[in-house]
């Protein structure tokens, strides 16, 4: 696509402008140079949505579960079919690699087809009483408009995590994607009423802090689906906490990537590589901390210190990039000042540590991939999250002491633990504060297993069976079917 194209709100089945008709203006992280143009959503545009949103909540409540199934199955097929330009716009919205996220784009609709199997699989209980003569039973009914407020680094797949359970409950959605990739999720969107779902069902404004502020305060928004950093994440719970509105919240992580001595290094290797150098890091689950057994240590270090300076830097857009840039100029100083700090608590760069453009791309956003030794456990890089492509490596004599790195900061999203030893694989799994353990394996996911983080990573699921009771609410109904009139002043038991 070329750069200057220019988006609109989607509200209702319509592309809407701003109120005040502002836009603002997006980059390709790959060149520097501006690639679109979008509108800049405020209050007024996004009181619109919801109450388009809000509208359309009756209209989709009053569809049968199983058809509200199928066409939730009808929009993955249309999805599917749009795959490939899906995965081409965000790999320029974001620097990701365009197999990488082709092949999300791909799998966005398996979500959609597991959710719409399960939306006519939502059911109530009769609840056994010892009055027989009184029939006590339970609804499952939806929560009503839900926001959906999302990152820029798999914009259409994290959303979907969202959306798909919402909608199989019956709500309806205002989604408020990242200002750094919202073209995706908006081409998404519109291709879903081509199949059948309502207008309103599903609508995106587009725009900053400011907008998901509006959205995340909105009366008529009933839950919030976030994923992002932590104090953003914190922010949106305290706004919902003060009316009462249910939160879903998937924030950051520090993930520690374990691996011991009896480990099939092989492996190791190849997954400490995926789990910091894939998507550049930028990735929630990123294994940022490689926690090694001092025996292999130096062995380690050496390793990913070579294999980081064979990984091929460029466009990625093109087949034989390894990895692309990192999404933001902010991104990218960031990476930057973490780094340096780190040298400065006593960290060695091993490898990297610097911005490395290619010849041909002079103004990108591109950074080295980054190894650090030195690292200690308790410094700024190894406690807070960098999101970006920088490895800190830190050694441990004995599972104990791995355990305590491990666990040793505010996230508990992922990890991952490289051992032969099956005894010890599932005694680390029970002892990782962590929502996600990989055994011998890194950066699985799927959309019928739940994924979330402990501590500062996280409030609630998402995948899985789980996901879809965060939409929905339980209504207890009392009934009695005793004909005979109870004195109000005689107490029965």
């Amino acid at each position: 696509m070329s750069s200057q194209v220019h988006f609109r709100h989607w509200i209702n089945g319509t592309e809407a402008p701003s109120a005040d008709q502002r836009s603002f203006a997006t980059e390709n992280p790959t060149t520097g140079k501006v690639w679109g143009h979008f509108a800049l959503g405020r209050a007024a545009d996004v009181d619109r949505a919801v109450g388009a949103a809000k509208a359309a909540f009756r209209s989709w409540r009053a569809i049968s579960p199983t058809r509200r199934g199928r066409l939730m199955m009808k929009w993955a097929d249309a999805i599917f079919n749009r795959a490939d330009a899906i995965g081409r716009v965000e790999a320029v919205q974001n620097g990701k690699l365009l197999n990488e996220m082709v092949l999300q784009a791909r799998i966005v609709p398996d979500w959609l087809y597991y959710y719409g199997g399960l939306a006519d699989k939502i059911e109530g209980r009769v609840i056994p009483l010892d009055r027989g003569s009184v029939l006590n039973y339970t609804q499952r009914e939806p929560l009503g408009v839900v926001g959906v407020v999302m990152p820029w680094n798999s914009p259409l797949f994290l959303a979907m995590m969202a959306i798909a359970p919402a909608l199989a409950a019956g709500n309806t959605v205002v989604i408020k994607p990242s200002e750094v990739t919202p073209a995706s999720i908006l081409d998404a969107v519109r291709i879903a009423e081509d199949v059948g779902i309502p207008q309103g069902v599903l609508n995106v404004v587009t725009g900053d802090r400011e907008t998901s502020e509006a959205l995340v305060n909105h009366p008529g928004v009933a839950k919030v689906a976030f994923t992002g950093g932590v104090e953003a994440g914190r922010a949106v719970a305290v706004a919902a906490a003060r009316r009462f509105a249910h939160v879903t919240l998937e924030l950051g992580g520090k993930s520690a990537n374990i691996v011991f001595d009896d480990a099939d290094l092989k492996q190791a290797e190849a997954g400490l590589l995926a789990g910091i150098f894939a998507a550049a890091g930028q990735t929630c689950v990123a294994g940022s901390r490689a926690l090694v057994h001092r025996r292999l240590y130096d062995q380690v270090l050496e390793l990913m210190a070579k294999r980081a300076a064979l990984i091929k830097i460029g466009d990625p857009l093109d087949p034989a990039t390894q990895m692309g840039p990192v999404a933001t100029r902010a991104q990218l100083a960031k990476d930057e000042s973490m780094v340096a700090r780190a040298v400065i608590e006593g960290a060695e760069i091993v490898h990297g540590g610097v911005r490395a453009n290619p010849e041909d791309l002079p103004d990108g956003f591109f950074f080295a991939p980054t190894v650090l030794a030195k690292v200690k456990p308790d410094s700024f890089i190894a406690q807070n999250e960098v999101f970006g492509p920088v490895l800190s490596v830190i050694p441990f004599d004995d599972e104990e002491e791995a355990v305590a790195i491990a666990n040793g900061t505010q996230f508990g999203l992922a990890a991952g633990v490289w051992t032969l030893d099956v005894r010890r694989a599932h005694r680390m799994a029970r002892k990782l504060e962590a929502g996600t353990v990989w055994l011998n394996m890194y950066r699985g996911m799927t959309f019928n297993s739940p994924f979330g983080g402990f501590k500062a990573s996280g409030i609630g699921r998402q995948n899985g069976i789980e996901a879809i009771d965060q939409y929905l609410q339980t209504k207890s109904v009392w009934c009695e079917l005793d004909e005979a009139v109870q004195d109000p002043f005689v107490m029965r038991s």
